[in-house]
């Protein structure tokens, strides 16, 4: 697989974005892409003469001013528009025509993510990309294979694991992340210690039917900032405020029948209420 360099993408107008689980997918209109890896703690942030003021931005989360102390790729984005503009405006100053660029940075606290400029059909060619697993197809910029009921089911029957380890397994099932597989299954009553092969067909299509409501309520509330994650803007996802389960260990179960737990499956936190989770 080629792996460009940035002298490839200069100059580049960006034309789409997509997504396949974690992995960002910055579409341009030569013969590359941007793909991106945020990992735990990477951030793309955007800035520009139309968001020059944007409220409730968590600097706690993007380490300060922009650039900060966590910066470390800044894309210069120059607006096409005013470009054409100020051919024509010769007495336009260099200041004035900086006024109109924008400036996409890239932050990373523990530096595990990735940015790697690729040709557009070897895309899937990046292991990344090319194992992710179906996923749960609740937005339109998803670009991976879309998670099917049928899929799914085969899937969980086959699974000799919890089954909460086995929603996490991102190369057989992707794009479901540690807080929505806790909140999935507290809502279709499945304790998370239980095999995948162990569940009946009901209560597989009951977990189907929560991933996806989960994740689209996660979205109504613009994600979740429990890490390090912020959207386009550096301002936090609410989602956490409103989990079900996770993170509120020692406190009572939403459906009033006991306290919540926390264990570590897979090496990940894992809260539920064993009252109401069978």
């Amino acid at each position: 697989m080629f792996i460009g360099k940035k002298e490839d993408i200069l100059g580049a107008k960006v034309t789409n974005l997509q997504r396949i689980g974690k992995g960002l997918i910055i579409e341009l209109d030569n013969d590359f892409v941007l793909a991106v890896h945020l990992k735990m703690t990477g951030q793309l942030i955007y800035r520009g003469p139309e968001v020059s003021e944007v409220p409730n931005v968590s600097k706690a989360k993007i380490g300060g001013e922009l650039p900060s102390k966590w910066t470390h790729i800044i894309f210069k984005l120059k607006d096409q528009k005013s470009k054409i503009k100020n051919a024509s405006q010769k007495s336009k100053s260099l200041k004035e025509e900086e006024e109109k660029d924008a400036f996409l940075y890239y932050n990373d606290l523990r530096q595990f993510g990735w940015i790697k400029v690729v040709k557009k059909d070897e895309l899937m060619d990046i292991p990344f990309f090319k194992e992710m697993g179906p996923e749960p197809a609740v937005s339109k910029d998803m670009a991976g294979k879309p998670l099917a009921l049928t899929y799914f089911q085969n899937i969980v029957k086959k699974g000799n694991v919890p089954i909460k380890v086995l929603l996490m397994d991102q190369k057989r099932i992707g794009g479901i992340g540690n807080i929505y597989a806790n909140d999935a299954l507290f809502k279709a009553g499945i304790d998370p210690r239980r095999k995948g092969k162990a569940l009946k067909d009901e209560e597989i299509k009951e977990l189907y039917d929560s991933i996806f409501f989960i994740i689209k309520k996660s979205l109504e509330y613009g994600g979740s900032s429990d890490e390090n994650f912020v959207n386009a803007l550096g301002q936090e996802g609410n989602y956490q405020k409103h989990s079900l389960v996770y993170g509120k260990k020692g406190k009572d179960c939403p459906k009033g029948n006991g306290k919540i737990e926390k264990i570590f499956l897979g090496g990940r936190g894992t809260f539920f209420c064993s009252s109401c989770q069978k």
